[in-house]
């Protein structure tokens, strides 16, 4: 395989982390270490933020494997049972979110008693009468041996609610805690889980482990997977903050907590405490000059430490797509996280090897993968949302088939005429969808970037929410393809003569190679007028400044094809036609410019105004021209 066709070898490895640790690159060169994995590694920070795909699980899974900076590393990741245990667990006089906190706690403190049991003993040399206790405390609660996380959280719940046994610690539950009067269930509960903590940080005392070696890596993960948009879900992720900002205190430098939580979780929490947590908050970004790293990074891996950037950007992929640099086109129409990138490269290479036979990726393969990949991406979008925003994929015709520049005001008139069908299949989120609510949910999810000055601002990082005042909005590149929303704005395309034959109907004028030679002058001087009207045109588009540039781009595209066919007809290039004829065709093309670009709204508040009315003045003159005597003045003003 080694002395194959490089593109053979090539490939980005696997879109989960749990796969690319066993059957991927993550582990062999493949990981690229980020601030948030620094931050981890360091123990400056305990919460990991970042949207789904975003590597997480890679950075977890890193952390697992590189082992020698920490005593021990437990990874808790809740399945389906576990989650409903937690959701449910309920104790008569405390909260919800203090009592999915002990509940939290409780497994924290099973964890460590298990890891100091084995510890004393492999690390140490020694087990303490503390030690021992653990070990006692741990049998007796049936909490010695692994099994499955949810059956061992419904054993602890119960003991929670009713009585741990507690003897290792010289406390009898029955007698003790009742002595102590506890005045409800929380208290009892909260006073039986206070003797278990304190057993386990005498141990880490006793041990010396806080400052001796590294500490204990308790990571949480992918609690997603449990979670739903409704109280409870929300309650177990709180209880797991304040369980964990309890155990780094009790447990000091002995026990290091990592979090790792999806961004629409926790943006979507509100309790008390939530400012104390900021300053542990680290939330993952990517560049795109991250993920070229990463690329290489994985294409090293795969294909030899031989790669360099230039041979991949420049021999194995094409160097441009569409006239952009590759890197830049392919990162540009991902969402800014690994798993897209890698989806993206990925597809590129098994188009060109697998479907093609290619032992290179030509233009036409990252183009046929990237509308594959669109459809995947507006596919993915709305399942990854689906539990938070259901409705999500039934808001994207609203962007089909139509230029991906949309104001607030035409978005608003589309909205209106769904909005009775999105109430009637979602009553429960009427409150949402409202034309502001939707943009907000369509801006946060990464499908609309705002217009913000020259530049064009998606979610992610600290930027903020859409403003009531802003009003121009633009689909993400990434879905583009999948709606037929390729063009900034909705407009006709002008289709030039070319080399088509025309029938005459009247006047035929016959060019030769040295242009309009035997023109009558009238007719030259037609085409000259229209010359004139498309620079005056391009000129008053682009003075329009506050215009999007991708509408500058589209109307500035159109018009060019306008002058590329009075090229031809200048150059004597042209078959037979009827050239009054051609020309009214061209004026009625300028008419439904203007009309389109009014209907996209883009209004005087965007800059298209003046153009709609340049263009407008323009075909009045040409028709004027049209229609009047022979060597008549109707020459355009100029811009």
């Amino acid at each position: 395989m080694a002395d194959g066709p490089v593109l053979a070898r090539l490939h980005f490895g696997r879109e989960d982390a749990e796969r690319d640790v066993t059957e991927g690159l993550l582990l062999r060169g493949g990981f690229l270490p980020n601030a948030a994995y620094r931050a981890a590694l360091s123990g400056r920070k305990m919460l990991i933020i970042g949207r789904k795909g975003s590597g997480k699980s890679a950075i977890c899974m890193q952390l697992s494997a590189d082992g020698g900076q920490h005593a021990g590393t437990v990874l808790v990741t809740p399945d389906e049972t576990a989650g409903e245990e937690i959701r449910r667990f309920e104790l008569q006089g405390l909260p919800g979110d203090s009592a999915k906190a002990l509940i939290w706690r409780y497994v924290f403190a099973v964890h460590a008693a298990r890891h100091l049991v084995t510890h004393a003993k492999d690390a140490h040399r020694r087990k303490p009468d503390s030690v021992k206790a653990l070990a006692r405390f741990l049998k007796q609660n049936g909490e010695s041996a692994g099994g499955r996380l949810g059956d061992r959280l419904a054993q602890g719940a119960r003991g929670l609610q009713t009585s741990l046994s507690l003897e290792a610690f010289g406390v009898r539950a029955g007698l003790d805690l009742a002595q102590a009067q506890a005045p409800s269930e929380g208290a009892q509960a909260a006073r039986q889980l206070e003797v278990v903590e304190q057993g386990v940080a005498g141990a880490f005392a006793d041990l010396g482990c806080a400052g001796g070696h590294g500490p204990l890596l308790v990571m949480v993960d992918q609690l997603e997977q449990v979670w739903s948009a409704e109280a409870d879900s929300n309650s177990m992720v709180i209880g797991l903050l304040l369980a964990a900002k309890h155990a780094v205190s009790l447990y000091g430098g002995a026990v290091r907590f990592l979090l790792f939580l999806r961004a629409d979780i926790y943006d979507s929490l509100s309790f008390g405490e939530g400012d104390k947590f900021r300053g542990d908050e680290l939330r993952i970004t990517w560049t795109e000059q991250a993920l070229r790293d990463l690329a290489l990074a994985r294409a090293r891996a795969s294909a030899g430490a031989e790669m360099t950037a230039e041979r991949l950007w420049a021999e194995l992929f094409p160097a441009a797509v569409e006239g952009e640099e590759t890197a830049s086109y392919l990162f540009r129409r991902c969402l800014p996280r690994p798993r897209d990138a890698i989806q993206f490269l990925n597809l590129c290479q098994e188009t060109a090897w697998l479907i093609h036979g290619r032992e290179r990726i030509t233009e036409a393969d990252v183009l046929q993968a990237g509308r594959q990949f669109s459809d995947w991406k507006l596919k993915d979008l709305a399942l990854e949302y689906l539990v938070a925003h259901p409705f999500l994929k039934h808001l994207f015709p609203l962007f089909q088939n139509t230029g991906y520049v949309v104001t607030r005001a035409v978005l608003g008139s589309r909205f209106d005429a769904a909005a009775e069908s999105l109430h009637r299949l979602f009553p429960a989120y009427t409150d949402v969808l409202t034309l502001p609510g939707v943009i907000d949910v369509l801006y946060a999810v990464g499908f609309l970037g705002v217009r913000r000055g020259n530049d064009v601002v998606f979610a992610g990082g600290d930027d903020l929410p859409v403003q009531a005042h802003e009003t121009e909005f633009h689909v993400h590149p990434c879905f583009r393809a999948a709606l037929g929303a390729t063009s900034a704005i909705d407009l006709r395309h002008f289709e030039p003569l070319g080399a088509t034959t025309r029938v005459v109907q009247g006047g035929f004028h016959q060019y030769n190679d040295t242009g309009f030679a035997s023109y009558p002058t009238r007719d030259h001087q037609l085409v000259q007028d229209l010359r004139r009207s498309c620079h005056s045109i391009l000129a008053q588009t682009s003075r329009a400044v506050s215009l999007a540039q991708d509408a500058r781009d589209e109307i500035t595209r159109q018009i060019n094809r306008v002058l590329d066919e009075t090229s031809i007809l200048l150059s004597g290039t042209a078959s037979s036609f009827d050239l009054e004829d051609r020309l009214l065709v061209t004026t009625h093309y300028f008419d439904t410019l203007a009309a389109q670009l009014l209907a996209s709204g883009l209004d005087g508040t965007t800059g298209a105004g003046d153009v709609v009315r340049r263009i407008e003045e323009e075909a009045r003159r040409m028709r004027r021209r049209l229609g009047g005597s022979y060597g008549s003045s109707g020459s355009s003003a100029g811009s």
